[in-house]
């Protein structure tokens, strides 16, 4: 078996306890103790030695690559919200059940051809331009759970019917305040990513902007973020309507991210 295929399975395992110990624990019961930080401590490291090893070497710029990327920042950055968010941490279950989804997703797809980077940009702008793309999609990949939990809450006290499964998530209250707060810092960094993209494009062909699919896709998020965020302030919108508003951005930007990869690496081949 390659490497690549063992790297992706035990990072796969990795995320597993950590996604069904809040269930079995019966939701607030254990809560942000050792074993949970402990359980988060090996889902992050799974993904992340992946990247580690498969990345350090040289840059790839598949779709496993950009999943695998994006499972390991992602978790990166629920263990910092969940440590600074009371609520946040409930997520888990629903995060890392679809974090597990696009693992398989990547490791089906690992051995897909990749598309060679066009252009010559300056490495440290590219550097920066990628990192904060990265932070900017995971974020986003927080909101859109947080909004999906949000949907599922509301859900569940319509049907007047409780599960385990609601029963482990924030309320509906906490849900949309840390959806908020999420889509704030989503759109701040998205606006890094447009502009380091633009100077990238400046800097390598004299052109601010190129309207690819991935320039329109981002483009079309910030606005729909934007968008959200003032409805929110104007108080127009909540619960399902917002959850329904961030699950789009976040169709929109992953057909710009791992989508545009996707049609190149495996559509197209």
């Amino acid at each position: 078996m390659a490497i690549s295929t063992l790297l992706s399975v035990a990072a796969l395992a990795a995320l597993v306890p950590a996604a069904i110990a809040p269930l079995v624990r019966r939701g607030a019961a254990g809560g942000r103790d050792l074993t949970f930080w402990l359980l988060i401590g090996v889902a992050i490291a799974g993904p992340l030695l992946w990247v580690v090893v498969e990345l350090g070497p040289t840059w790839r710029t598949g779709l496993a690559a950009a999943l695998w990327l994006s499972i390991a920042m992602s978790l990166v950055l629920f263990a910092i919200v969940a440590a600074t968010q009371p609520a946040a941490w409930r997520l888990a279950p629903l995060l890392l059940g679809y974090l597990f989804l696009l693992g398989v997703l990547a490791t089906i797809w690992q051995h897909a051809p990749e598309r060679p980077m066009v252009g010559d940009p300056p490495p440290a702008w590219l550097q920066a331009h990628i990192l904060v793309a990265v932070i900017a999609y995971a974020l986003l990949t927080l909101a859109a759970v947080a909004g999906a939990g949000v949907f599922v809450q509301e859900r569940a006290l319509k049907q007047k019917k409780v599960t385990a499964f609601s029963h482990q998530l924030p309320s509906i209250v906490e849900g949309e305040t840390l959806l908020a707060r999420l889509l704030i810092a989503s759109e701040a960094v998205l606006a890094i990513a447009l502009i380091t993209g633009m100077i990238i494009g400046w800097l390598d062909r004299r052109a601010l902007m190129r309207l690819d699919h991935k320039t329109i896709f981002s483009l079309l998020t910030f606005a729909v973020i934007g968008l959200l965020l003032w409805l929110h302030h104007r108080g127009g919108i909540s619960g399902r309507r917002a959850a329904r508003y961030v699950l789009f951005a976040y169709l929109l930007l992953t057909l710009a991210y791992p989508g545009v990869k996707f049609v190149t690496d495996v559509v197209i081949g």
